[in-house]
């Protein structure tokens, strides 16, 4: 998979959930693929855009990342490979298939790595596991999403979790519309490309007969 540059930007955060977010941080899936995230700053960029995480936290991680970038590369690695397995673990759910044992084996370790470094809190708005930087260090995001992403998968909004239909798309999102019919990732772009694809073979369907 080939990694290129992206500046995020809030129309790359179609999924409806962070962990959705985060395997669409993979473009193209469903043609050739391209890793928006090529280096660990990035990954940091996008947590910052999804506004899911303390700032602090962030600031925390810059400050480590750029004392010991090498660290940083291998960080990027492990959430590499948690991302591509919670993507093939939803992949087959939405699909009605048995998810990938290696796939699922892989978000049970990270899961069980981040509960083992996370204390129990209870408070008014939250109860649960709760990371933090000093203990996780640049795993912290990989930590934090592997027990989200295991959320997700307790709650899953069945049929309503869909991968989009756009062509060199593959993006996955939670189809919060009222008819429940969505089947683009954005209509802005893989809708109205669509669209104007059906006009264009209408149009030339239509001048060769």
């Amino acid at each position: 998979m080939q990694a290129q540059p992206h500046t995020f930007r809030a129309g790359d955060l179609v999924g409806g959930h962070v962990v959705l977010d985060l395997v669409n941080t993979v473009n193209a899936r469903d043609g050739d693929p391209v890793d928006w995230l090529d280096g660990y700053p990035r990954v940091l960029e996008w947590a910052a855009l999804a506004e899911q995480f303390d700032e602090s936290l962030l600031a925390e991680l810059w400050g480590i990342n750029d004392a010991d970038p090498g660290a940083g590369t291998l960080a990027l690695r492990r959430f590499r490979e948690l991302r591509e397995a919670i993507h093939d673990v939803l992949a087959a759910t939405i699909q009605n298939e048995t998810a990938p044992e290696k796939a699922l084996r892989r978000v049970e370790a990270r899961w069980k790595a981040a509960v083992a470094l996370a204390r129990l809190t209870i408070s008014d708005d939250r109860t649960g596991p709760e990371l933090s930087v000093e203990s996780s260090r640049l795993d912290y995001l990989s930590h934090e999403l592997a027990l989200r992403a295991v959320d997700l998968l307790r709650t899953f909004p069945e049929g309503r979790t869909r991968i989009c239909a756009g062509t060199k798309c593959g993006w996955l999102f939670i189809d919060s519309s009222k008819g429940g019919r969505r089947r683009w990732c954005d209509m802005a772009t893989c809708g109205n490309a669509a669209k104007s694809k059906r006009h264009y073979e209408r149009k030339h369907t239509t001048l060769r007969g």
